[in-house]
């Protein structure tokens, strides 16, 4: 079994992409597995964070091991695995050694006028990005490539992106990917009811639509940010 970890930031449309590769008759999907590890080992504050700890193991050392040794012998078959950057706290990530790493981006100055919806006093560890920074140089440095999305790009050309991202995982493009039914899918964590409004309405990518400008109360942590997006965005696939 080929396993693919997707390493994003929140308000990413890593959902989305999740959906997207579920529509896979080779592929299993998971919703971000180390998210009870998060919540355990960061005391982070998020919606609905006691029922998130209650619905699954929260060592999430331990969940890696399963994921990867409880696995099909079969080659063919794929487990795409939607993480969240920021979840990488107190963690051996050696466990990437063993899977396929793919980085998703979203431009902070739309990204953040989202997330601080639910995390109203969200900060630069919440986006992700310098983690995702660093976790691109480490994985580089291990000798792997990890493809980077940005979801500007992706929403602008789905079809080109995911061929060339499929491509670069060396598994077969299928027109599958592109749509989905609306709705809930079985794989949602239980968090979702906080976070999937938009998605559970979607049958597809939407064509990407820029947002206003950020407002002036978030420029400070936008500048935080900003490098960090720069950075991974000079290699990212592009439309």
């Amino acid at each position: 079994m080929k396993t693919i970890c997707l390493w994003s930031g929140p308000r990413n449309v890593s959902t989305a992409l999740m959906y997207s590769f579920a529509q896979r008759a080779d592929t299993q999907v998971i919703d971000e597995p180390l998210y009870g590890h998060f919540l355990r080992v960061s005391d982070a504050v998020h919606p609905g964070r006691d029922e998130t700890m209650e619905s699954m193991n929260c060592d999430g050392e331990a969940v890696m091991a399963a994921l990867l040794e409880d696995r099909p012998a079969d080659p063919e078959t794929v487990l795409f695995l939607k993480q969240m950057a920021h979840h990488l706290v107190d963690i051996d990530t050696g466990f990437m050694d063993r899977t396929e790493n793919i980085l998703l981006i979203r431009n902070p100055g739309e990204m953040l006028q989202s997330l601080t919806i639910q995390l109203p006093h969200a900060g630069l560890a919440d986006t992700g990005l310098a983690t995702q920074w660093q976790l691109y140089l480490d994985l580089v440095a291990r000798g792997q490539q990890p493809a980077i999305i940005d979801s500007r790009e992706l929403l602008s050309d789905p079809a080109g992106i995911l061929a060339e991202l499929c491509q670069h995982l060396d598994i077969r493009f299928d027109k599958a990917m592109l749509s989905w039914p609306a709705g809930r899918r079985k794989e949602d964590g239980v968090w979702e009811k906080y976070w999937y409004h938009a998605v559970h309405k979607s049958t597809g990518f939407a064509p990407y639509k820029p947002k206003s400008p950020c407002p002036q109360t978030l420029h400070k942590l936008l500048d935080e940010c900003q490098p960090y997006y720069d950075l991974l965005f000079n290699h990212a696939l592009r439309a």
